[in-house]
């Protein structure tokens, strides 16, 4: 076992075996399901070589890795004596529980699909060259690598589900070869005891035989339940399939089909109503927020989906490599304007890090931290974005920037060339932002002697509390990116009230869709956000009522929300009120206040 020592020391500092109910894992980091988290050392786990950070929250313990975290999983599945069927635990809503199956269905085969495109870059290469043809036996027997991923991608769906849905595998593998027959895949004409069967292209798909496999481990256990000892090696494999196969081509067959091509009109109907563009330019520049969020995986089943049915991607896969290389252009900036040597050496790593795929070190070693940097790749990233959407690049298969040659596609020289100018200037936008971005320690210590003073002294802006309820330090919040202070200085409230109010008058400049969250901004540009709850946005806006909309004008106590804290609380989420000043660097100090509701933060200009 190449990782048997780094696998121990990670179960001993969770707490031991007895401590561990679940570990999956996703393109970079572990997840820890544990019985008591506060058994789990986490700054011990951080101090190990070759781990990134660690993410608590309340869906899992995260130890974030990078992306020998494949490699390391098994081995802690047997360091444990567990099998990789082992679950979460099921505290989150219906949605982000399909969301993490298609996600953590697709992510273990991401590799092999990169593997493909990589062998199509590199057919491509030869046959720029001349020194294949594209009608030769060679290239046609290197090329079928390609079209087999896809073609079978219900194979690899079924290898890869089965044992989350609780399926045997080769049962799963079963039905995926079935629907993959000759005498089923797209035929048309078909009947069932009567009943006709629309035609359906099982090939190249992933959602019907998904729907089949979760069904199918419906009705495995189910039928293992019933059968007796001696006749359940035969008869609950045979039972299950017979059952499953007629429910799949009937019902989960079109549904299936409906939804995948609902996907596609989604995203046609964007592109023809606003353009790709739009989607390309976004993403670019918003990837690290989704990768700190833990929600990088989301376009996942989407991007495949638009391979499968289409053939190319043209808003994600351009998207991904240009926010990457943006990250990197933004590190190099920093390398580049850092005096200190241990600086040029931490963004040295992180810039090479991002250049080869990896993103995580950078967003939760230095983003998150300084928070600039997500400004520098907004804009480099939104720029290399744009470029990209505007000229309509396609991406022809999952890839990283060394498979940058699998954009040439079908002898698309262009398409290279365009994805090509869209990283080189994403890079370089990025760098020169992360570089003006940068401020010096020298400069931010002259910054802080600019206090304006007034006949009274200090000019302060007060805020009063927005809930009634107990003041508690930031540092005591059950989440990482408001208790460690990087988005900001302030304060939270355990609430004893459900009415949410302005604690300061201004303007109401955003409010989140699931109305968890609001940000005012005062004439004098302090911005205030208030976010109600931990992981409340699961919730969907479920319990919270808007009494205002973007762009009011509030007063101090002004009702903003009101919050149902009991349903919150009733579905095992945090109700913990948090108020931070977003832009905390602008000011001398920002200073809570403990045990003054009528001036919880006072903030020091």
């Amino acid at each position: 076992m190449k990782y048997e020592e780094f696998g121990k020391r990670i179960i001993e500092l969770v707490g031991g075996k007895d401590n561990v109910q679940a570990v999956v894992h996703c393109m970079t980091r572990l997840r820890f399901t544990l019985k008591n988290r506060d058994l789990a050392d986490a700054e011990a786990i951080k101090a190990m070589d070759n781990v990134i950070d660690v993410v608590s929250n309340k869906v899992s313990f995260q130890i974030i890795i990078g992306t020998e975290v494949a490699e390391i999983h098994p081995e802690i599945l047997q360091l444990l004596g567990m099998e990789s069927e082992v679950k979460e635990e099921k505290k989150q809503n219906i949605v982000k529980r399909i969301l993490d199956l298609v996600s953590e269905t697709l992510t273990p085969i991401l590799s092999v699909m990169m593997c493909a495109g990589l062998i199509s870059g590199i057919l491509s290469l030869l046959t720029v060259s001349g020194i294949i043809s594209s009608e030769s036996s060679t290239f046609m027997i290197f090329d079928s690598i390609r079209t087999s991923m896809f073609y079978f991608l219900p194979l690899f769906i079924a290898a890869s589900a089965s044992k989350r849905l609780g399926v045997p595998m080769y049962l799963g593998m079963l039905l995926a070869t079935t629907l993959l027959s000759t005498t089923i895949n797209g035929v048309e004409g078909l009947d069932l005891f009567g009943i006709a069967l629309p035609t359906i292209t099982y090939s190249s798909s992933f959602i019907p035989v998904l729907l089949g496999l979760w069904f199918m481990g419906i009705v495995y256990k189910y039928v293992q339940k019933i059968m007796p000892k001696s006749l359940d090696y035969f008869f609950t494999p045979l039972l299950t399939i017979i059952i499953t196969l007629p429910i799949t081509l009937l019902l989960f067959g079109p549904i299936g089909t409906w939804i995948s091509d609902g996907l596609g009109y989604v995203f046609q109907f964007i592109g023809d109503t606003f353009g790709s563009w739009l989607v390309v330019t976004i993403y670019a520049a918003c990837q690290p927020f989704l990768i700190m969020m833990g929600a990088g995986n989301f376009i996942i089943p989407i991007v495949v989906n638009s391979y499968a049915t289409l053939g190319y991607d043209a808003m994600f896969t351009p998207a991904w490599i240009i926010s990457d290389l943006a990250v990197a252009g933004a590190m190099l900036g920093y390398f580049l304007r850092a005096k200190d040597a241990k600086q040029k050496q931490f963004f040295g790593t992180l810039s090479f890090s991002a250049f080869m795929g990896i993103t995580e070190p950078a967003v939760f070693g230095a983003f998150v931290k300084y928070r600039r940097p997500f400004f520098a790749v907004m804009i480099g990233g939104g720029i290399g974005g744009l470029i990209a959407g505007l000229l309509s690049v396609k991406g022809y298969t999952m890839t990283t920037l060394f498979g940058l040659l699998t954009f040439i596609g079908n002898n698309d020289y262009n398409n290279l060339y365009f994805m090509i100018a869209a990283l080189i200037v994403g890079f370089v936008v990025a760098a020169i932002a992360g570089y003006v971005l940068w401020i010096p320690k020298s400069e931010q210590e002259e910054v802080k002697t600019e206090v304006k003073i007034t006949e009274s002294g200090l000019n302060k802006v007060r805020l009063t509390t927005p809930v009634l309820g107990e003041s508690i330090p930031l540092a005591d919040v059950k989440d990482k990116a408001f208790s460690t202070g990087a988005l900001g200085k302030g304060i939270a409230i355990k609430p004893e009230d459900g009415l949410v109010k302005a604690p300061i008058a201004g303007e109401v400049v955003s409010l989140f869709p699931t109305n968890h969250a609001i940000g005012i901004k005062t004439e004098d540009g302090i911005e205030v956000l208030i976010h109600i709850g931990i992981d409340t946005v699961e919730l969907q806006g479920e319990h919270f009522t808007p009494l205002v909309k973007q762009g009011d004008v509030v007063n101090v106590n002004d009702p903003l929300i009101e919050v149902d804290f009991a349903q919150v609380k009733a579905k095992g989420y945090d109700p913990t009120v948090i108020m931070v000043i977003t832009n905390t660097q602008d000011y001398l100090e920002v200073v809570p206040n403990m045990t003054n509701a009528n001036e919880l933060v006072t903030v020091v200009l």
